[in-house]
């Protein structure tokens, strides 16, 4: 069973250290981070563009700062939070995780992406910029 577990508790744990490490140097500061080549370059939001300071915002416990820098990043948390569970779960049960999500699955996905990367760059989408 150890065995079994070391790969999802592995994925964990990095990212627990990547959340912790992000939690403790605030990205708002500047000089922590790199600027976003997209941003500085283009002045469009890149689908990553607050990323890092919703995951600061959420570990710090300020859900409604989270959603406000990076609504798709705080989906991801959630995410993969569901899977985390999903693979450990199936892990102690000894069943093989089998990730197989159909094509519509993933253009949905893709699409959703996709709207909210022009949405946020566009004036009546400003809610979803950061």
């Amino acid at each position: 069973m150890r065995r079994r577990l070391l790969a999802p508790l592995g994925a964990l744990a990095g990212a627990a250290a990547a959340f912790a490490y992000v939690g403790a140097v605030d990205p708002n500061e500047p000089g922590h981070y790199p600027v976003c080549p997209l941003l500085r370059y283009t002045g469009l939001y890149c689908p990553g563009c607050g990323g890092l300071r919703s995951a600061h915002a959420f570990v710090h416990g300020d859900l409604a700062a989270a959603l406000g820098a990076n609504a798709m990043a705080v989906a991801g948390y959630a995410a993969f939070a569901v899977f985390m569970v999903f693979w450990l779960v199936r892990a102690v049960r000894g069943v093989p995780v089998r990730l197989n999500p159909s094509p519509a699955l993933l253009w949905a996905v893709g699409g959703i992406w996709a709207v909210f990367c022009v949405v946020r760059n566009l004036p009546a989408g400003a809610a979803l910029a950061p």
